[in-house]
């Protein structure tokens, strides 16, 4: 059974005051290649579910594949007879769409605080991590920023095609920076980040990326772990919805063009105590530099996660800003950990390596787990790259290697799950497989 918060029946009630053209709501959960899954509810039932009603999804929708397709892992999918699973409405969460063309609305659902959560769900292994530093009175504050492209609704021959300038049909080919990209492309953007906020999702700053058609936006701190992560994984969808409104196509790919900068996902975290100081600026900075040696130590471990896919590894080593090494330094933007210049009270690491497809809230559990890694073994980082620009760590530079890098380091079981460690990687290695199962193109031109 779902568990009646007064509050939760409320919200969904002066939801269906506010907007009593909305009929139905779609009832969304994050899986583990970061595709949102659910139903879509009538309202009057969302309100029995809301009074305490049962919610429940079949368990391995959260194990579904890039292509939506379930693979054999371990016990589950084709030898566990397909059992659902309860899920639970996340308070706060409850709001309209405004890129459908009918009237709707969504809210997100997770197994995590149920009877029963499921292990290898994302949500609920950021949730353990965040239960497991919040035990220590260790509280992240979090913000998120990314990158995504607008390419041209049509395709041309499967291939994207850069976005056309709305006032005079050019494409895209500014400069980086320019601010006239903000200008000629000003309706979809602020519409994507009006659409974000109405999520409750705080979109602030725009900028213009290096890429054609490629632009940055990005979030408010946030106190709690969670809601950060979730905004990310909203602020997805929802750009995608209002983009596809104004014919065109947002995606946040790693890599969608060779020839311009990779997309990604940089995430800003500092660590505070239960009264409010920053642990990372204590005994000169001295946690910082062993939170960055954890985060270091552990990155060639996490990069099934950082890079999701075989595309995500296309990144790395490319043009400008995007380390083919694990480093780190000070106001750089070519290290994977950056540590912006900041007072002693807004101290902060920004992890630059994820990709901006990557799971938000898999990203920030791993991250998390090599801060604390760090702070317990007490380390001195390597060299920053302000004083030796060869510093560095090698890291796997391709799918197969990375899962086999993951699966049996021992902090990464100890801190993200043994049982979502095995599926994340089995995943992940059958993706990578049936991707392969493919003769291209180029393959004909070399070999036939």
């Amino acid at each position: 059974m779902n568990t009646a918060f007064p509050d939760l029946l409320s919200e969904v009630r002066a939801f269906r005051a506010a907007h009593p053209d909305v009929r139905y709501v779609d009832l969304i959960s994050l899986d583990i290649p970061g595709h949102f899954y659910g139903k879509r509810y009538p309202l009057d039932m969302l309100e029995k579910v809301a009074a305490g009603g049962p919610l429940k999804i079949p368990q391995n929708c959260v194990l579904l594949g890039v292509q939506g397709g379930l693979h054999p892992i371990g016990d589950y999918c084709f030898n566990d007879g397909d059992p659902d699973a309860p899920r639970r409405l996340i308070p706060g969460t409850l709001k309209p769409m405004r890129w459908e063309n009918q009237p709707l609305g969504q809210m997100l659902i997770s197994s995590d605080g149920t009877e029963a959560p499921i292990e290898f769900e994302p949500r609920e292994v950021l949730a353990g991590v965040l239960k497991r530093l919040a035990a220590r009175g260790i509280r992240p504050v979090v913000a998120f920023e990314l990158e995504f492209y607008l390419f041209d609704r049509k395709l041309q021959d499967g291939l994207p095609q850069f976005p056309r300038d709305p006032l005079c049909g050019d494409e895209d080919d500014q400069p980086n920076m320019h601010i006239e990209r903000l200008s000629r492309f000003s309706d979809v953007l602020h519409e994507i980040v009006d659409a974000a906020n109405e999520q409750g999702v705080d979109a602030n700053v725009i900028t213009a990326e290096l890429g054609p058609g490629q632009f940055e936006i990005n979030f408010g701190h946030c106190d709690d772990g969670l809601r950060a992560a979730d905004w990310a994984a909203l602020f997805c969808r929802s750009t995608r919805g209002v983009a596809l409104k104004h014919g065109q196509r947002a995606s946040f790919m790693s890599k969608p063009y060779l020839h311009a900068p990779g997309s990604g996902m940089h995430v800003h975290v500092s660590l505070y105590d239960d009264n409010g100081h920053n642990l990372l600026a204590a005994d000169e900075q001295r946690p910082l530099r062993h939170a960055v040696a954890g985060c270091l130590e552990l990155l060639p471990h996490c990069m099934p996660i950082f890079a999701a896919n075989h595309n995500a590894f296309r990144r790395y080593g490319a043009m400008v800003n995007a380390a083919s090494r694990a480093s780190w330094g000070y106001e750089d933007r070519d290290a994977c950990i950056r540590i912006p210049e900041s007072d002693g009270k807004n101290l902060r690491i920004e992890h630059r390596l994820a990709g901006a497809d990557a799971n938000p809230y898999l990203v920030l559990a791993a991250i998390l787990t090599g801060m604390e890694h760090g702070l317990d073994a007490g380390k001195e980082p390597i060299t920053p790259l302000n004083e030796d620009r060869s510093s560095g760590i090698d890291f796997p530079q391709d799918m197969l290697s990375a899962v086999s890098a993951m699966r049996d380091h021992p902090v990464v079981n100890q801190g993200l799950g043994s049982e979502f460690v095995m599926v994340y990687c089995e995943n992940k290695r059958q993706d990578h497989l049936a991707f392969m199962q493919e003769v291209s193109a180029r393959e004909y031109r070399w070999f036939l």
